[in-house]
């Protein structure tokens, strides 16, 4: 007789009308919500009402989905909680210049692989990076497998999520940062770069890299040296050497 190994919930998994609602009450940081796409009861609405005033990615999936994430009684609707506190980067960035910093802010346009994210948050925290920004889709769930990759590092850099990171790129530029865009599609290697100035770092996606919509508006776009066979590197190696340069840079 085969036997089917128990599925057990994750530690950062909310399922069920109830639950949600005294997490809302309680004021915990939601990192996501799946919510089958048939469903219209007033509790449901209720609940994602909430959610979008809170700013929580909100996701419609069908009941196969669900079914995949638990076998739990989840009646239409599952969340996961974040494992770190999302900061606002305005009081991020008002923070580092009331403390006489040099500004350095990593923005992550899509990087979706939680181990990617963690050993990225590890890097941009020993390299002296002031926040990660991620937008609010399309990026890697925050929850324990990122904070144990992070090595504790997202315990100690704040994660800013973002709705529109053409927006907040704008955002940064009025601040007085100069972005670099970091993509194997540049002319220009990293060590041409001005780091010891205001900057912010624009990585891109394990998939596609930094978006066309976000490249028209990065000020500097550069590259790391390939002297191998290969044309790119996974992006948080990729990440680590930039910050590791403009931190040569800075501490010159």
């Amino acid at each position: 007789m085969e036997y089917r190994k128990k599925r057990t919930a994750p530690e950062n998994m909310i399922y069920g009308i109830k639950p949600l609602e005294e997490a809302f009450i309680a004021d915990k940081e939601i990192d996501k919500i799946f919510v089958q796409r048939d469903l219209r009861s007033d509790d449901i609405v209720a609940l994602l009402k909430q959610a979008a005033e809170r700013n929580v990615p909100i996701a419609k999936v069908p009941a196969e989905k669900l079914e995949r994430l638990t076998r739990k009684n989840h009646q239409g609707i599952i969340a996961f909680t974040a494992s770190v506190s999302y900061a606002s980067l305005d009081f991020v960035m008002s923070q580092v210049y009331e403390r006489g910093e040099n500004p350095l802010i990593l923005v992550l346009d899509r990087i979706t692989d939680v181990r990617n994210f963690g050993a990225i948050a590890r890097s941009a925290e020993c390299m002296g990076a002031h926040a990660v920004v991620v937008p609010q889709r399309d990026s890697a769930p925050i929850g324990p497998d990122a904070v144990k990759t992070s090595a504790g590092a997202l315990s100690h850099i704040p994660i800013c999520r973002e709705r529109n990171l053409r927006n907040t790129i704008k955002f940064l530029k009025e601040y007085g940062l100069s972005v670099y865009g970091c993509t194997e599609k540049a002319s220009e290697l990293i060590y041409s770069g001005e780091f010891k100035s205001p900057t912010a770092i624009v990585m891109g996606s394990e998939e596609d890299g930094i978006s066309d919509d976000l490249m028209t508006i990065i000020d500097h776009i550069v590259k790391i040296p390939m002297l191998g066979k290969l044309s790119s590197l996974n992006v948080s190696v990729a990440t680590g050497m930039i910050l590791s340069e403009v931190a040569r840079q800075r501490g010159e």
